[in-house]
């Protein structure tokens, strides 16, 4: 018998695969793609999107886009509604209201092709502690239609690119954490799905592990495939995104690239120039455009809203002045900056004006 764990995986997400199965031989003898890759603008697309449990409103007025080829980044805090959505998205759960369509699949009227099209590792994974890894996967690749030579390949290739050749044979039970997590993420890309949902992809692993796993999210970008994930790793995302959505309450309080979001956030990008001269805490004559932030023994740090244009004419001020330039480079802000300057100046239920 499978454990409760197991049992719960069936029942939650892929209560659906029955169906999926049974189809999967007719749709291959009719050429029918088993996942459409759609050639929508969107791969995921969700227009106030929502859920209510009862009197709570887990979910409220979510819209995102994320074309093929995009890694999006969901940002919040525990409870702010990101597995919520996700379920949303897998067809797990059912909107209270808007819409979405992954892969161009509506999530409501469409289930079986969402779930057909989407490759997902969430927190519980829902391994069957005992089967052989090599087994588990197999039997997953039944359950999305593939056929045998197809199936092996796969598994043989996913297997080989997560580590995990040795402990093949082995029962999931006796995997360690981080295995069991580059297990379940070999299962979400067994059937070469065009959208992926990932939460917390690295939770669990040592640094080689996840550095693995990140390389691994980095090659899966393709021209006809999108990511999601969900992470409180914000060095991971701003590695992985080139979209970042923040959630609080439901509601999406900041999105964009990370670039625009430390503009909009955290004010025009702050440059330091050094030195190879003492100015000892004295300012030089600088453009007007120029607002200096701080100035130390050989150096000093500066602002400016156009650096495109203004940090030539700078370089050329110190040079009239006999000030030798050593270096000239943008002083790095991290998203966890801008994750929390959302968090502390977005209203309640408000996004951040753009």
């Amino acid at each position: 018998m499978q454990n409760c764990e197991a049992v719960h995986s069936i029942l939650a997400y892929n209560y659906c695969k029955v169906n999926i199965f049974e189809q999967g031989a007719a749709r291959r003898a009719r050429g029918i793609p088993f996942a459409d890759s759609s050639s929508d603008k969107f791969m995921i697309e969700t227009e106030n999107l929502s859920k209510r449990f009862d009197e709570f409103l887990a979910v409220d007025g979510v819209c995102l886009r994320i074309t093929p080829g995009q890694v999006m980044a969901l940002l919040g805090p525990n409870g702010a509604g990101k597995t919520t959505t996700v379920r949303m998205l897998t067809s797990v759960l059912r909107p209270s209201g808007g819409w979405a369509r992954v892969a161009g699949y509506d999530v409501a009227e469409q289930p079986n092709r969402v779930r057909a099209s989407v490759g997902v590792l969430t927190e519980q994974h829902g391994l069957y502690e005992r089967m052989p890894a090599q087994d588990y996967l197999s039997f997953f690749g039944e359950i999305y239609g593939l056929d045998v030579s197809t199936r092996m390949q796969r598994i043989g290739k996913l297997i080989e690119d997560f580590g995990l050749v040795e402990f093949r044979r082995r029962r999931i039970g006796e995997y360690s954490k981080g295995m069991r997590q580059k297990l379940a993420l070999a299962r979400a890309l067994l059937h070469n799905p065009p959208v992926l949902l990932l939460d917390e992809p690295t939770s669990a692993m040592d640094p080689e592990s996840a550095r693995l796993v990140r390389d691994s999210i980095h090659a899966l970008r393709s021209a006809n495939r999108a990511i999601l994930i969900c992470t409180h790793n914000l060095v991971e995302a701003e590695e992985l995104a080139d979209q970042i959505a923040i959630i609080r309450r439901g509601r999406i309080i900041a999105q964009g690239t990370p670039a625009d979001l430390k503009r909009r956030l955290l004010g025009p990008a702050e440059y330091e120039v050094c030195l190879s001269v003492d100015i000892d805490g004295h300012k030089p004559h600088l453009p007007p455009e120029v607002d200096i932030t701080s100035v130390g023994v050989r150096s000093l740090r500066f602002r400016t809203e156009r650096p495109e244009q203004v940090n030539p004419q700078l370089l050329q001020s110190l040079f009239e002045q006999e000030l030798p330039v050593m270096s000239l480079q943008e002083v790095p802000r991290s998203l966890e900056q801008v994750y929390l300057q959302a968090m502390s100046t977005a209203p309640d239920g408000q996004a951040l004006d753009a």
